[in-house]
């Protein structure tokens, strides 16, 4: 884990930066300056921007940047994203960290999360509380890589907290630390896997489909490539799983997915975020998951905000008819 801990100086001029941003934006739609964050992002303290260079350049792991500047008169934590949404709560965070984010690659979002927005809100929902999204709180969040289903999910998975008062842990394996069997690496190397859209997508595609089939069927009667679990170099190799959002193409596919998640469960490793802290996942190099906590929905909930970021933003736009960073 790459770790950078800013001083008062730096994150007052992280701080200003932000704000005088901010001050020249009459409607603020982070969509709107995505085009325009990377320059700005040049402004950016030199040590910082030096340190997620160098993180970019070496693929860290994980990546955690503390002490950025949280706004001391926060807003209640919202009662679910659509209310952060229409509220517009922690513009300046959302600035923040797309300012970071910039350093390390392009931001983009998806038609079908949070109604398109770049930078979504994670909070818990009333009634979300056992859902396998990141508005649940009751139950764990498996292990997993972010939209595991598309050839454009991100290069990175960030997260800024604004608010952690019960230490929930964001839980991650790294490929590097995994000891699996011979066979099972073998296997999950074979193109014998097929990957789905998480049940953060599911609504919106079937808001785009007839009929009133179970999301479940629907999603994943459609056809998807089968390819592997784990692929590129070697030496170094990535990794793509989600198994709650994942299947294998015969008995032994379905036994390497269980032997991995036994793997998993035996090097778990998880970093605890306090306000301030932003964590950049590698999401090739890297699952990630979440303890569960119990919610309170008296404005003082854990509340992050999640910037999804790609290494190469025309791979969205070679994929797409129009010039987009939002995912269709």
């Amino acid at each position: 884990m790459s770790r950078i801990v800013l001083e008062a100086e730096e994150r007052a001029q992280v701080a200003a930066l932000a704000d005088e941003v901010l001050s020249g934006v009459e409607v603020w739609d982070p969509l709107q300056l995505v085009d325009d964050v990377t320059g700005l992002a040049e402004r950016l303290p030199l040590r910082l921007r030096e340190f997620l260079v160098h993180s970019r350049i070496s693929e860290s792991d994980i990546t955690v940047i503390s002490g950025l500047p949280v706004d001391e008169e926060l807003v209640p934590t919202p009662i679910g994203w659509d209310l952060a949404a229409k509220t517009g709560a922690g513009q300046r965070e959302e600035l923040v960290l797309l300012l970071c984010g910039a350093v390390l690659g392009d931001p983009f979002g998806w038609a079908t999360q949070q109604d398109g927005r770049v930078v979504h809100d994670v909070c818990p929902a009333p009634g979300m509380e056992k859902s396998l999204t990141s508005a649940s709180s009751e139950v764990a969040l498996s292990l997993h890589t972010e939209d595991v289903h598309h050839p454009c999910r991100g290069d990175y998975v960030s997260l800024f907290c604004l608010r952690n008062p019960d230490a929930v842990g964001t839980t991650f394996v790294r490929i590097g630390a995994l000891d699996l069997p011979p066979d099972t690496r073998r296997t999950l190397a074979e193109q014998r896997f097929r990957f789905y859209p998480d049940d953060s997508h599911v609504g919106a595609v079937l808001n785009a489909l007839d009929g009133n089939e179970p999301a479940d069927a629907r999603v994943t009667d459609r056809e998807y490539d089968p390819g592997s679990a784990i692929f590129g170099p070697a030496e170094r190799p990535y990794l793509r799983f989600d198994v709650d959002f994942m299947s294998g193409a015969d008995d032994d596919a379905e036994h390497a997915i269980r032997t991995a998640v036994d793997c998993f469960a035996r090097s778990v490793e998880r970093v605890v975020l306090a306000p301030g802290d932003a964590v950049f996942v590698d999401n090739y190099r890297v699952v990630h998951g979440r303890e569960p906590f119990v919610p309170r929905y008296d404005g003082k909930d854990r509340w992050l905000k999640r910037l999804n970021l790609i290494r190469d933003i025309r791979r969205l736009y070679a994929i797409s008819d129009t010039r987009s960073r939002i995912i269709a």
